[in-house]
């Protein structure tokens, strides 16, 4: 059958359309984004405005079209941190279904967490172990750890690139002041995760999922992503702490110049360069493997999980 998973992330609204066959793995037929930043359009009472709100139908309303037109027989509509975040959430969805007819489930970070887990687990298989999963998004970030499909722990932190770009760092290039700040701030917030995470054990793997993740492991020298989804990618600690001073210094037209990494996502490649870093500080992690397959993969898979005990 094929499937179509509409993400309303906090940086983009992505339409990812798979055929997915009983017992093989989804096959992505098509994929249509549209950026947003939802996480920046939040106004002083952390509302999205009836600007970000139209955008948001009229983008919605294109991507059901564009299912339609794919063939797409089941739509797994979601919204994430930026949406569920925001203080006229019901207002909002309410107005995306009278105007489209989508329903947006709004998942909660910790679901977040646990659907990129279980992705990241079918990918690499049982035989990774224990894995550690870090993914950085718009709105937040999620941490999840354990051994199963199920992960032992997950938690969200609101620290996802756009909105602490967006509340951190107005400059360009930003003020070295609050660069230091927004890094006390993100490494405090971490590291109350620490201890109750490694009580489950020392990871076999540690895992980075995301834009935010692939950008950074590619300019610290990774494969460019037209070389293929089997080619192993890595973010290694060496690169990240020499990198994160140099993209400090940089204005965001600089960063889009650097490989690997886009114009709408040059500006938060700071923010999300210090929350990773902390992150693999914080967690001991020299390396982190960077997989392909994230949310909008595990929401896919726990609906063919779904549909194969109906079967049954």
């Amino acid at each position: 059958m094929r499937l179509g998973v509409l993400d309303v992330g906090s940086n983009t609204v992505h339409l990812l359309v798979v055929d997915a066959y009983k017992g093989a793995r989804p096959l992505p037929a098509y994929s249509h984004k549209a950026e947003l930043r939802l996480a920046e359009l939040l106004d002083e009472q952390g509302a999205i405005s009836p600007e970000g709100a139209a955008q948001l139908v009229e983008t919605v309303r294109e991507a059901s079209q564009v299912a339609e037109d794919k063939g797409v027989e089941e739509i797994l509509p979601f919204a994430t941190s930026a949406v569920r975040d925001a203080t006229n959430v019901e207002e909002l969805l309410a107005r995306v279904a009278a105007e489209t007819g989508v329903k947006l489930d709004v998942l909660s970070g910790e679901e977040e967490a646990r659907l990129t887990f279980l992705a990241v687990r079918r990918w690499f298989g049982w035989s990774a172990g224990r894995l550690l999963v870090l993914d950085i998004g718009g709105g937040s970030l999620e941490i999840a750890h354990g051994l199963d499909e199920e992960p032992d722990g997950a938690v969200s932190l609101p620290l996802g690139a756009g909105r602490l770009t967006s509340a951190w760092l107005p400059g360009d290039p930003p003020d070295p002041e609050r660069v230091r700040a927004l890094r006390r701030h993100v490494r405090a917030e971490i590291a109350r995760t620490v201890g109750e995470f490694n009580r489950h054990g020392t990871p076999d793997h540690v895992v980075a999922t995301s834009k935010t993740f692939r950008q950074l492991a590619r300019i610290g020298g990774a494969a460019r992503s037209a070389e293929g989804l089997y080619v192993q990618r890595e973010l290694h600690h060496k690169d990240l702490e020499e990198w994160v001073p140099r993209l400090a210094e940089m204005t965001a037209a600089q960063r889009a110049e650097l490989p690997g990494v886009s114009e709408g996502r040059a500006h938060q490649l700071l923010a999300g360069a210090l929350v990773a870093e902390g992150a693999m500080d914080l967690y001991d992690v020299s390396t982190l493997e960077i997989c392909p397959w994230a949310l909008r993969e595990g929401l896919i898979l726990r609906r063919l999980d779904q549909l194969r005990a109906v079967e049954h």
